[in-house]
């Protein structure tokens, strides 16, 4: 399949979005996750990072994906330190991370750089936000 066209890449973002969506009712279901507070919420969170970090469509978020995201965040590593983080939370078992590992990497108890990484990015984004509209008109009372 081309991923190139519009039309056969959206079907393509779709059926990769159901299949994380089956991912995220095992999530749901497995009892080791119940306890954690508002977990449909944070997986269709997780579920949305994923698929913006997901350059390739190819449901795993590979090295450049990975350099991409933290460059956008200021963060600029290099190739063996991506490496690392990528095999921190593979476990060293593979070159990508899955969606699987991505969400226990976002559930788990310990602190993980990519974690902290997402974390920093959502504030930064509430910090940007504009109110909508033309600026408020200035008048001389409000000059120095």
């Amino acid at each position: 399949m081309n991923p190139q066209g519009g039309k056969a890449f959206g079907v393509l973002k779709a059926q990769q979005e159901d299949f994380l969506d089956s991912l995220n009712k095992e999530f749901l279901d497995d009892p080791k996750y119940s306890t954690d507070e508002d977990l449909a919420e944070k997986l269709e969170m997780f579920k949305k990072k994923f698929l913006e970090f997901d350059l390739n469509a190819q449901g795993d978020i590979d090295i450049m994906a990975l350099k991409r995201m933290l460059e956008k965040l200021g963060a600029a590593k290099t190739h063996l330190e991506l490496k690392k983080m990528i095999t921190e939370v593979t476990g060293g078992m593979s070159e990508t991370i899955s969606y699987r590992d991505f969400v226990r990497m976002m559930l788990g108890k310990r602190s993980a750089i990519f974690k902290i990484i997402l974390m920093y990015e959502e504030k930064a984004k509430e910090k940007d936000e504009k109110p909508p509209g033309p600026p408020p008109k200035k008048i001389i009372a409000d000059l120095p």
